[in-house]
């Protein structure tokens, strides 16, 4: 009898595991907006003045994220632009091992971005405090690519208030 019972529980259990459905997500890797750990920093001249955490969802159907380590041939798989001036902000995301036999992945990543100047529409010199305009503001873009070389979608942070009086 509990022979039986035995059998019958692991027949329970391969059809129930057969039911669960890898996820399925295409081979481009899709990312969205998570969250910022702080939407105001103090502008600075040396980027450890200031700086919050950027924290994106992302999915990929063939699970290539990120480069090894010593890999020297990929500069960068994370873009992020400033959008007041589309400067580059290059990061490398982290290596993501490839398991199973299905290698579609989700997580997130959380980026360190370090402060910037503020921008003055008339031609006060960048990251000098202004005498009559306290603050900036700011977005990013975001998107990233895997080791095939395909680029995500692009999403932009909400705002991001500079202190300008430092």
């Amino acid at each position: 009898m509990k022979f039986i019972n035995q059998i019958f529980y692991f027949s329970i259990f391969i059809f129930l595991s057969s039911c669960i459905k890898p996820p399925d997500y295409p081979i481009v890797p899709n990312i969205s907006f998570k969250s910022l750990s702080k939407n105001t920093m103090k502008q600075g001249q040396s980027p450890n003045d200031d700086f919050l955490y950027l924290t994106i969802n992302f999915t990929d159907g063939d699970g290539d994220i990120g480069n090894e380590a010593g890999d020297t041939t990929t500069k960068y798989n994370i873009e992020i632009r400033d959008t007041r001036d589309s400067s580059l902000i290059p990061y490398k995301a982290p290596f993501v091992p490839l398991l199973g036999a299905n290698n579609g992945i989700s997580g997130e990543i959380e980026i360190k971005l370090f402060t910037t100047c503020c921008y003055y529409s008339d031609g006060f010199r960048p990251c000098e405090p202004h005498p009559s305009i306290p603050a900036d503001t700011l977005t990013y873009q975001v998107a990233i690519f895997d080791r095939a070389g395909h680029k995500s979608n692009v999403i932009e942070t909400p705002q991001i208030y500079l202190d300008c009086r430092n």
